[in-house]
C-alpha cells in the first residue's frame, strides 16, 4: 500500500490540515495527536506505533464477526469483477440485492417481509420516517405525522435523525430541528426509578409516558413510536421487562405503528439475529445497519411489515431512493456475513455462554469498586455506571470526567472501551471468547484503578 511509505507524523499532519472527524473536539484532537489504526486481525486492531489493542466496541458497534475475515474481502473481490455497481431504480435489481432482501426477510419477525436498503442507520431511519408518514398521507391520514421518540435516544445525525432522537447536545448544535417529534423518558431504571419501586412498576411507568404523550397529541395526530429495543450509545440502556410488552399493547390500543432501530442490537449481538425476537416485540419498521456486513462494507436498510408494504405496493411510485440502494458489492458481503454467523453458531454463543459470563466476569472482577455503580448487560453489550459515590449514585464533576478518564486508561492499558456520559460501554466482537473476556474484564479493573486514583477517591 503506498500509505506505508508515510510516518505516523506525516499522516497525522495530514489528517490534522483535511479530516473534519465526526464526534470530536478537533482542537483537543489537534494537540493530542490522532491514533493512526493501520490494521486489524481478530479481536485487535493494530496502529501505525506498532500496538495491538483489543477493540472492546466492534470498531463502532458493528464488527461481528471481527477483523481480518478474508472471505468477506474475496467475496467483494469476485462481485466487483462481475458487477461492481448498478442502481435499483428503473425497474433493474441485481442477484446480490433481491437475495439479500430475500434472507433478510426470513430471518426477520414473521410479519416483515419487505426491505428498502440504504447505505448507513442514519439513512434508513430517515427512511423510515418518510415511509411512516407516506404510509398515512396514503390512507388520507396525512395529519397523523407525530413520532414520539425517548430522551437520550439515538437514531442517526442527519437532520430528520437528529431530530428524531433524544441527543440533547446534538439538538443544541441543530438549530432548528425537524417538526413532529415528541420525546418522553427513557427507561433508566438506575437514575429514573424511584425509591422503592420495583423494574417491574418502572417499566410499566416509563411505558406510560408514552401513552400519556399519545393522549395529549391526539392519537389521530400520532403515526408512530420509535425506540431502540437497547438504547446504545444512549450508554446500554437496558428496560425492564415490563417496559416492551405495554409498549406493544398501547401501539395497538391507539393505532399506532411501532418503528424499531435495529442498528446496534440486530445480528446476534443480544442473542438472537435481532433484539425484537429476544424481547417479544412485533414491529413495523425496523432498521439495520452496522452488523449487518459487520462494518466491511456500509449497508444499512428499512425493513417494513406487511400492513404497511401492502399499501405502500398500492400507492404509486414512492419518491424516494438513493444512488447507492443495494448496492451489489456490499449485499453480497452482507449475504457472506450473514453465513459466518449462521454458520459458527456466534448466536447461541452469546445466547448461551459469553453473553452470561461477560456481566458474570465483570460483576466479579470490578463489582465492588469503589467508582462502579451498576453494572448491566444483554447479550455482548454491557455498561458500567461511573460515580464518586455509590449509595448516593453522584457523579464526578463535571459531567462525564470520571467515564473520560477511565476510558483513557482503558487505551493506555490496552482495549478499545467507549464513555457516554458518565457510563462506560463494551459492544465486542461476537467472536470474542470466555477468555477474551478474562483478559477483557483485567483491563476493565486497571482503567477503574487508575481513574480512581487520579480523581483522588
Amino acid at each position: 500500500m503506498a500509505y506505508k511509505n508515510f510516518s505516523t507524523e506525516q499522516l497525522q499532519a495530514a489528517d490534522n490540515a483535511h479530516h473534519l472527524h465526526p464526534f470530536t473536539d478537533h482542537d483537543e484532537l489537534r494537540q493530542a495527536g490522532v491514533r493512526v489504526v493501520t490494521g486489524a486481525e481478530g479481536h485487535f486492531i493494530h496502529d501505525s506505533e506498532g500496538r495491538s489493542i483489543l477493540d472492546g466496541m466492534a470498531g463502532l458497534w458493528c464488527v461481528n464477526v471481527g477483523y481480518g475475515r478474508d472471505e468477506l474481502a474475496d467475496v467483494a473481490c469476485q462481485q466487483m469483477k462481475e458487477l461492481a455497481y448498478y442502481n435499483t431504480f428503473f425497474k433493474s435489481t441485481h442477484p446480490p440485492a433481491a437475495l439479500l432482501a430475500k434472507r433478510l426477510a426470513e430471518l426477520a419477525p414473521a410479519n416483515i417481509n419487505q426491505v428498502f436498503y440504504g447505505a448507513s442507520g442514519s439513512e434508513s431511519n430517515d427512511t423510515a420516517i418518510r415511509t411512516v408518514r407516506h404510509f398515512w398521507a396514503l390512507q388520507g391520514k396525512p395529519e397523523k405525522n407525530i413520532i414520539i421518540s425517548r430522551n437520550d435516544a439515538y437514531h442517526g445525525s442527519t437532520i430528520a435523525a437528529t431530530s428524531m432522537g433524544g441527543m440533547s447536545a446534538m439538538h443544541g448544535q441543530l438549530g432548528p430541528r425537524v417538526p413532529g417529534f415528541v420525546h418522553v423518558m427513557a427507561p433508566y431504571a438506575y437514575e429514573l426509578a424511584k425509591p422503592g419501586e420495583s423494574d417491574e412498576a418502572f417499566g410499566l411507568r416509563a411505558a406510560k409516558a408514552v401513552e400519556d404523550a399519545i393522549v395529549a397529541a391526539g392519537p389521530e395526530n400520532v403515526a408512530a413510536f420509535v425506540g431502540e429495543p437497547i438504547q446504545g450509545a444512549g450508554g446500554v440502556k437496558i428496560p425492564p421487562a415490563s417496559y416492551w410488552p405495554e409498549i406493544q399493547r398501547i401501539c395497538k390500543k391507539y393505532d399506532i405503528l411501532l418503528m424499531i432501530d435495529e442498528v446496534i442490537t440486530g445480528f446476534g449481538r443480544t442473542g438472537s439475529w435481532f433484539a425484537c425476537q429476544s424481547m417479544g416485540i412485533e414491529p413495523d419498521t425496523m432498521t439495520i445497519a452496522k452488523g449487518l456486513t459487520s462494518g466491511y462494507q456500509p449497508l444499512s436498510a428499512v425493513l417494513v411489515g406487511d400492513r404497511m408494504a401492502d399499501v405502500l405496493a398500492k400507492g404509486g411510485e414512492y419518491y424516494h431512493g438513493y444512488t447507492y440502494s443495494g448496492h451489489p458489492v456490499c449485499c453480497a458481503v452482507a449475504l457472506a456475513n450473514i453465513d459466518i454467523i449462521e454458520r459458527e453458531g456466534l448466536i447461541d454463543r452469546v445466547r448461551d455462554d459469553t453473553g452470561p459470563y461477560l456481566v458474570e466476569r465483570l460483576k466479579a472482577v470490578v463489582g465492588d469498586h469503589p467508582i462502579a455503580g451498576e453494572i448491566r448487560g444483554y447479550g455482548l453489550l454491557a455498561a458500567i455506571e461511573i460515580v464518586s459515590d455509590r449509595d448516593s449514585k453522584q457523579r464526578f464533576e463535571p459531567a462525564g470526567h470520571g467515564a473520560s478518564l477511565v476510558r483513557d486508561h482503558s487505551i493506555a492499558a490496552g482495549m478499545m472501551m467507549r464513555a457516554v456520559g458518565d457510563t462506560m460501554i463494551l459492544s465486542p466482537p461476537l467472536t470474542w471468547t470466555r477468555e477474551t473476556i478474562d483478559m477483557a474484564t483485567d483491563i476493565v479493573k486497571t482503567a477503574l484503578d487508575g481513574a480512581q486514583k487520579e480523581l483522588g477517591v
